[in-house]
């Protein structure tokens, strides 16, 4: 009896161990916990969870930021995903920018996966401002902000479009940028983020505004990709915005096997629509993002972009 039973332990030992050894754990290095895109890493690792079983489970990690993620990128293992722009990968595999005298020969082994919602520009205005462009901005009190991507975005574009020393800048937290608006301290403020974000949402509630759109030749000077918002994102919408984006992808790097890659990609698309019944800024992706990524796709990835009939260019494989 002691003999049959020590039999049956060790049998149950050995599954379980089996079981253990056969699922595969990924690190996944996203943003800050407050931010919308830690959100949209936890929805992609629930996904990943439901889409394989629990066979794949995803760790999420807290990020200081893009820069951040792609330094550790050189020093993790195998299973490192990691967000940040295309354009940050570039600048590290080039040596350039904030990666000046910080190369690693690493960097060059960095892939693809798939894209997540873009960071998009928002120029968010009360209707009673009067502001319908860019030009009626001159003489009002903008609320641009500090330290954010949004805010030095913003006042880039403000240079570009000769309204630099024409406007007000207010002195406000952009956190206290959708109370300012209803109670006319200021006409307008500038955020970014993926659409529909929550906090032009919340202005769009609560009074009447309007988001300003850019031309194709404002969109050429900023030198970023132009996005869509479609009509009905925000209350009293009515007709799409032309605005610019800054593309986001999820990567990882050579050192991931392909059909881990190819796992964790057919797990994002497969589970998306989902995702976008619960979150809606999943609704803006599409495999049309797959042209903003100008670096090299990863072979697992790609090949499941080649059975779903997606056209890949020849320097992203």
């Amino acid at each position: 009896m002691k003999f049959h039973k020590a039999l049956v332990a060790t049998v149950i030992g050995l599954s379980v161990a089996q079981l253990s050894f056969a699922q595969t754990q990924i690190t996944f290095k996203s943003a800050k916990t407050s931010s919308s895109y830690y959100q949209m890493a936890v929805e992609i690792a629930q996904a990943v969870k439901k889409d394989t079983n629990s066979d794949v489970i995803v760790t999420v990690e807290e990020s200081q930021g893009s820069v951040q993620n792609v330094m550790e990128s050189a020093f993790r293992g195998a299973n490192y995903v990691f967000t940040t722009p295309p354009a940050l990968v570039s600048l590290a595999q080039n040596g350039k920018a904030m990666f000046k005298n910080r190369s690693n020969p690493k960097f060059n082994d960095i892939r693809a996966l798939f894209p997540i919602p873009s960071l998009a520009m928002h120029f968010v205005v009360s209707e009673k401002s009067g502001i319908n462009n860019f030009s009626d901005m001159a003489g009002k009190e903008i609320l641009l902000g500090k330290g954010t991507f949004g805010a030095n975005e913003g006042a880039k574009y403000i240079k570009l479009f000769g309204l630099e020393g024409k406007i007000d800048f207010a002195k406000v937290e952009l956190s206290n940028a959708v109370p300012a608006l209803k109670n006319g301290q200021i006409d307008g403020f500038v955020t970014s983020g993926s659409f529909p974000a929550p906090n032009v949402i919340e202005a769009s509630a609560g009074t009447k505004i309007k988001i300003l759109s850019l031309s194709d030749e404002q969109i050429a000077q900023s030198k970023r990709t132009k996005l869509t918002i479609p009509a009905g994102t925000y209350t009293g919408q009515e007709t799409d915005i032309t605005t610019t984006s800054l593309p986001v992808v999820v990567y990882t790097s050579t050192a991931m096997d392909d059909a881990t890659a190819y796992t964790l990609t057919k797990a994002f698309w497969e589970q998306k629509q989902k995702m976008g019944d619960d979150s809606p800024w999943w609704k803006g992706v599409s495999t049309k993002m797959l042209s903003n990524i100008t670096g090299k796709i990863h072979p697992g990835a790609a090949k499941y972009y080649r059975e779903m009939g997606v056209s890949l260019s020849d320097s992203q494989l």
